[in-house]
């Protein structure tokens, strides 16, 4: 990395000495053959040795860009850019080229001119103003006027359906809860008339009434016996209770 951070002075004498640069080969000048044509044996000498020199600068040139491009992507790893950056940033970069380029803002500038020129041409001027005498023509023809009432009506009596058939199903689930609620109201009273006669036709209840009946025979019977001997206190104890049957 030392090297790629050095300047590089074309003009120095240790430049051949870099790696992988090219060197000069000797060439004899009866292996070169011939002169070429209008030039003399020391111009073609000066010519192969500015190439030469050439050829070595593009050399050093070549590994001066490895090595910044090897320390370009180090800092963008540091930085933690990643290749999908580099990608939008070209693109981005690419894009706005094309927008200063001369191609572009001259295109852009015929473009313009070619709207001006439609938009104020005649032809486009009387088309405009046909379509706009047609819109008006048709917003107050009677045909458009009743098709707009037909379509008005036919949305307000949609509407008036639709709120009809809603209180349609409301009335009817109503009445639907009402009979249901009817129904099993007479039901029990139907259960209850029909099972009060055989609960009093039954064993258990007659056996209940018997008893209620015996205390009310024995509460009214010392009732009256109490009465009679406050009335004649001599024969309170000559006659006993009568006692009724057993419980």
């Amino acid at each position: 990395m030392e090297s790629a951070n050095q300047d590089i002075n074309l003009n120095s004498p240790n430049k051949g000495l870099l790696a992988d640069a090219m060197t000069d080969v000797p060439v004899d000048n009866a292996a070169r053959g011939a002169a070429p044509e209008g030039l003399t044996l020391a111009e073609e000498e000066e010519l192969r040795a500015e190439l030469a020199k050439v050829e070595e600068e593009i050399g050093t040139l070549r590994q001066v860009l490895a090595a910044k491009e090897r320390h370009c992507g180090e800092l963008k790893r540091k930085l933690g850019l990643t290749p999908l950056d580099g990608l939008k940033q070209n693109l981005s970069k690419s894009w706005h080229d094309v927008q200063v380029s001369n191609a572009y803002v001259k295109t852009s500038e015929k473009l313009g001119e070619w709207n001006d020129k439609v938009t104020q041409s005649d032809l486009y001027l009387s088309a405009s103003s046909t379509l706009e005498d047609w819109n008006e023509k048709l917003t107050q023809s009677e045909a458009y006027k009743k098709t707009q009432e037909t379509l008005s009506q036919a949305g307000q009596k949609t509407s008036a359906a639709l709120s009809n058939v809603g209180s349609v199903i409301s009335r009817k689930l109503g009445d639907m809860r009402a009979h249901s609620i009817s129904h099993s109201l007479s039901g029990y009273s139907i259960r209850h008339s029909i099972s009060m006669p055989a609960m009093r036709n039954s064993a258990t209840f007659k056996s209940f009434e018997d008893r209620v009946g015996t205390i009310k025979s024995r509460v009214v019977g010392s009732r009256e016996n109490s009465t009679d001997g406050l009335h004649s206190p001599s024969g309170a104890g000559d006659t006993p209770p009568q006692d009724n049957a057993p419980f």
